[in-house]
């Protein structure tokens, strides 16, 4: 890029939040412009309102500390106006969140969204960018519906589909995937929450979690599914049933799948499909495109949380211990990081394949 877009970060004190601003204070194509809060934040520089509340592994980016932080609803004319586009991760009821995220739009500022409020509007593409980089076309028809030049709203999917999704989606193309049965095992900064903040979840595991076995099956047919007529439709398959628990991990979402194909292959033909797949990232060397999206650990003890969660800045896929099923076809475990490849870098990724492809134009270079 020849030039740097500015931006802005929707919901900048939140975990999500917190991460965008790691991932962004040295990016080679994005400057943060504008870092925006609820109203009780509005007006204090981002370290105070933070107020000792900074969660991440790495020291408080120096060039934010003083930056003062504005009303995300109340000012977001002004936002829409200093920024190229947006970031938005905020912590509101889904209705509130769709409202919010149409208005900068329809104040012609993009918006790259890691909320799930707009995941199923039809004309609203949710995107994995390896996986389903074409649904972006979609964005043209959701333009021409909110009548704007330049704004519309993308989505990343759910975090915890994103340590499976990519192991299955490049093995249906050759063999048909019909049947997954997936366990998730999810770390508590899902939760937006530490173990300081979080102590019951110490030698513990909750059973539950809100909304995610719905996402889990659902979310994926839109990755699956098809453009027509200025809509994205979801497939009616592959069939998924989920079952989602909370663990007593920092950081990483683990998955036991369970699947069955149309035309069953041999272990070595999904082992040479793993190896070999890469998707638009790689083909336009994106900053945050990992080099090997997915890979493969032959030892039975592995991938492992601790171990393999930051593999490739937290961007890659980690997959282990591919082997016949006696009900299903295989059986394997994935990993990946949540909030970097699930949530932030997921989204990160979204944003630079957006504005490599011409969806997103620095304001000055508009005709």
């Amino acid at each position: 890029m020849d030039q740097k877009f500015k931006v802005g970060i929707i919901g900048a004190t939140g975990m999500v939040g917190q991460r965008f601003i790691t991932l962004l204070a040295d990016h080679p194509w994005f400057d943060i412009a504008v870092l925006a809060a609820s109203a009780r934040s509005a007006g204090k520089t981002y370290e105070e309102a933070l107020g000792g509340r900074w969660v991440m592994t790495s020291p408080l980016p120096e060039k934010v500390k003083s930056m003062v932080v504005y009303d995300a609803v109340a000012d977001l004319k002004k936002i829409a106006d200093a920024v190229d586009f947006v970031f938005c991760a905020v912590d509101m009821k889904k209705d509130e969140i769709k409202a919010l995220e149409e208005a900068y739009a329809k104040a012609e500022c993009p918006v790259v969204s890691n909320n799930s409020a707009n995941r199923f509007t039809p004309d609203v593409p949710m995107v994995i960018p390896e996986l389903n980089s074409d649904h972006i076309r979609v964005i043209e028809a959701q333009k021409a519906r909110l009548g704007t030049k330049r704004g519309f709203i993308a989505v990343k999917s759910n975090c915890s589909l994103q340590s499976y999704v990519p192991a299955l989606y490049p093995l249906d193309a050759k063999f048909g995937v019909k049947d997954v049965l997936v366990c998730t095992y999810q770390a508590i900064s899902g939760a937006g929450k530490t173990f300081e903040r979080w102590p019951e979840m110490i030698d513990n595991v909750i059973p539950y979690i809100g909304g995610e076995e719905e996402k889990s099956e659902k979310e994926p047919l839109k990755i699956w599914g098809k453009m027509e007529n200025g809509a994205i439709v979801p497939a009616d398959s592959p069939k998924f049933t989920a079952q989602c628990l909370r663990v007593p991990v920092s950081d990483g979402h683990m998955a036991a799948v369970f699947v069955r194909f149309e035309n069953k292959p041999t272990k070595e033909e999904i082992l040479d499909v793993w190896k070999s797949f890469s998707g638009r990232p790689q083909e336009l060397e994106l900053p945050h495109a990992p080099k090997q999206f997915l890979h493969y650990f032959e030892e039975d003890n592995m991938p492992q949380t601790k171990l393999n969660r930051e593999l490739e800045g937290g961007m890659a896929v980690s997959i282990g211990r591919l082997r016949e099923d006696t009900q299903y076809d295989y059986k394997f475990v994935c990993l990946s990081h949540n909030t970097l490849r699930g949530a932030a870098g997921g989204g990160v990724l979204l944003a630079e394949l957006l504005c490599a492809e011409g969806y997103i134009t620095p304001k000055n270079k508009l005709s």
